[in-house]
């Protein structure tokens, strides 16, 4: 990941920096590798965002197309 400095400005390249991260998920990522995750709990955490990905999309669906 990269971001120009321009006119000596750091303040405005790391606000750049800090969103790029944050669009690409770094944070996140940082967050769930501080501590060891059992792979059980991995899968349960995955199934569960997943659920709540296609909750979302058929809230929305339904929104979309009047059925509610």
């Amino acid at each position: 990941m990269q971001v120009s400095v321009r006119d000596n400005n750091v303040d405005q390249a790391l606000r750049a920096l800090k969103k790029k991260m944050q669009r690409e998920g770094i944070y996140r990522e940082m967050k769930l590798r501080r501590f060891y995750e059992k792979p059980s709990e991995r899968r349960a955490r995955e199934h569960a965002t997943a659920i709540r990905r296609a909750r979302k999309l058929e809230r929305k669906r339904a929104e979309r197309d009047g059925t509610r």
